[in-house]
């Protein structure tokens, strides 16, 4: 049965509305009554549950928004549209239950949606990157189902079976360290690579290149960051038991690798979606940094990451798009006085990338200001010199090889824009994007309630170490 073409258009749009709205509304109830429960307990929102819903609604309304304007090859199809409303719930399931068992099924539901929609365009490549997307993506959650396993025999030697986060919590049982300590390590390898960290992050770039630019902004902006949600579900069940050690030894390896990796490959980088793949690989690495040091500034600093990171890094993707329908191709040899000739796409993609540069007045800026100073705090200052030091190097290989785009010189020049080509000078496809980065360039200063939906979410995880 066919599905009418308004409906399949606007499906996404519809669904990403609605998960905002969920969100918001829940954030409000949480704050005045309390963790909401949902069938039998097995759905459960508190303050960090509901700011990720929000962060789902967010990214995923500014990706399917923006993205109404890319027309990808081939069209979008009814299973497009199904899988992208299936994407989207799959992430709204993974934040909202409170069984940690749950949790894997909806980040494995991720996997097999996204491959079709990495698939979509049908291309040799496009196949390649699902298929490797789905070989390693299945290794990850497999190894993390093992290690979930491993947690839900630990506590059932200890009398009280259970894999409720909000049970283990609350409760403390004796569970045995050695096991705690095994399954720990496995469920956050397993993922760290859903997460897109380093050394597993190789299915990553091929993945978001060949996706449709609505997916890989969605997969950027917000599926990584629901993978880092279930990492920092599980170090604050396990910490208490096993202590902060084996993961922080664990997140500022695999934290300090990614931002190394993709420094060196953010330098030799010719590819701009390929080049926005490698910027999320740093970005994740500067969370996974922000979990191994833990305490309410760095925890409450990630998530303020983890909003502006998606916000801006969905944009700068469903601009990337719309530079590809534009031009013809998204090498970056071949994107030359972009500023110049198409300043309707130019400018929205140079905005989003001066977000994910981290430069003031971008929350991403504040974050990683204050993941630094918590590492400071709390003795990584080593850590703090590595990371700032890495981090300095992906701002100057992304800033170059950006203002080769926007400013480098061509032996063509074109001074006008090509008859056939969209105009995307018009604000109205440009609307959503403003309103995220926007949202972006304000939220660092934005104190009040803002500041305490963060701090409150922090608190759920205890300073998650």
């Amino acid at each position: 049965m066919a599905i009418p073409v308004t409906v399949r258009r606007y499906a996404g749009v519809v669904a990403a509305a609605a998960i905002l709205c969920a969100g918001v509304a829940l954030d409000v109830v949480v704050r005045q009554s309390g963790p909401v429960t949902a069938l039998g307990g097995q759905l459960r929102a508190d303050a960090l549950s509901a700011f990720m819903l929000t962060v789902v609604g967010a990214v995923g309304l500014t990706a399917t928004w923006s993205g109404l304007r890319v027309r990808p090859n081939p069209a979008p199809t009814n299973a497009y549209a199904v899988l992208v409303v299936l994407f989207l719930g799959a992430m709204s399931l993974g934040v909202l239950a409170d069984n940690l068992g749950v949790l894997w099924v909806a980040v494995e539901a991720t996997t097999i949606a996204t491959a079709f929609l990495v698939g979509h365009h049908g291309t040799r490549r496009a196949l390649e990157a699902a298929w490797k997307y789905v070989v390693l993506g299945s290794v990850g959650v497999a190894i993390a189902f093992l290690g979930i396993v491993l947690l839900y025999a630990a506590t059932r030697s200890a009398g009280s079976p259970t894999l409720s986060w909000a049970t283990l919590d609350a409760t403390h049982p004796a569970l045995d360290p050695s096991l705690v300590r095994l399954a720990a390590a496995l469920t956050i390898l397993g993922f760290a690579t859903k997460a897109g960290l380093a050394p597993m992050h190789s299915w990553l770039p091929d993945a978001h290149s060949q996706a449709p630019a609505p997916v890989s902004g969605l997969m950027s902006g917000v599926l990584l960051s629901v993978a880092f949600y279930a990492i920092l579900r599980v170090q604050a069940v396990a910490a208490p038991v096993i202590g902060t050690g084996l993961m922080r030894g664990m997140l500022a390896t695999a934290g300090l690798l990614s931002l190394a990796v993709a420094t060196l490959l953010l330098i030799a980088q010719r590819d701009l979606k390929r080049l926005l793949a490698y910027s999320s690989v740093e970005h994740m690495g500067v969370l996974a940094l922000a979990a191994a040091i833990g305490g309410p500034l760095a925890i409450s600093a990630a998530l303020l990451h983890v909003l502006g990171h998606g916000l801006a890094k969905s944009s700068a993707f469903v601009a990337s798009g719309w530079i590809l329908e534009t031009e013809g191709t998204t090498r970056i040899e071949d994107l030359r006085l972009l500023l110049r000739r198409r300043p309707g796409v130019a400018v929205p993609f140079l905005v989003g990338v001066t977000a994910l540069l981290g430069l003031p007045p971008f929350s991403l800026f504040f974050s990683e200001v204050a993941i630094v100073v918590a590492g400071v705090q709390r003795g990584m200052g080593w850590v703090m010199a590595a990371t700032v030091l890495l981090v300095l190097g992906a701002f100057a290989a992304l800033a170059r090889r950006v203002a080769v785009i926007a400013f480098g010189s061509s032996a063509d020049e074109p001074e006008q824009m090509s008859d056939s080509a969209p105009d995307w000078s018009t604000p109205g496809p440009r609307f959503p994007l403003g309103v995220a980065l926007g949202t972006t360039a304000v939220a660092g200063f934005v104190a009040g309630p803002f500041a305490a939906v963060l701090t409150d979410a922090a608190r759920v995880l205890g300073g998650a170490g």
